[in-house]
């Protein structure tokens, strides 16, 4: 008959070993929930930067589009665009909240049509029909920054006046 000092003289500790695994399991996920919530963090800020820049260069596209109904200074210069030429204008419409960098953008003439021109079809807008006026296009370029001059935007329409 074995009394009961001899039962606990031959059992091993494994208490220790496990419980120091399990602690090993939870610092690893632990650490991995920490990196995937920076990261998370830093691609809700460059998204929010993309759409900064967005909606600045948004607001300077429409801004040189309202300004071909005066007479806009004109770019004359070579695509891509020379964003330190005289041409370039700095949108003044409004308060742009958190952007880096003031929206700007250029207006450049494109050739005009008329809709008595041979081929040249006057209008192209489907299902518009051609009229004799003298018809003006610009192509107007915009290029807009969010919170951090690392996050830009350049959008660009062909308006016709």
């Amino acid at each position: 008959m074995l009394n009961q000092y001899s039962l606990l003289k031959h059992q091993c500790g494994v208490v220790l070993p496990i419980s120091m695994i399990m602690l090993l399991l939870l610092t690893l996920i632990g650490i991995t929930g920490s990196q995937v919530t920076g990261l998370e963090e830093k691609m809700a800020g460059n998204s929010r930067d993309y759409n900064l820049a967005f909606q600045a260069a948004e607001a300077a596209l429409r801004a040189g589009e309202a300004a071909t109904a005066g007479s806009p200074v004109l770019y004359t210069g070579a695509q891509p665009v020379d964003w330190t030429n005289a041409a370039v204008t700095t949108y003044s419409g409004g308060t742009l909240t958190d952007v880096s960098e003031a929206p700007i953008y250029v207006i450049e003439s494109l050739p005009g049509t008329t809709g008595t021109q041979t081929g040249a079809g006057g209008s192209l807008e489907a299902g518009t029909p051609p009229d004799s006026a003298s018809i003006s296009w610009y192509r107007i370029t915009a290029r807009g920054t969010g919170g951090s001059t690392n996050a830009v935007v350049v959008l660009q329409s062909t308006y016709k006046r």
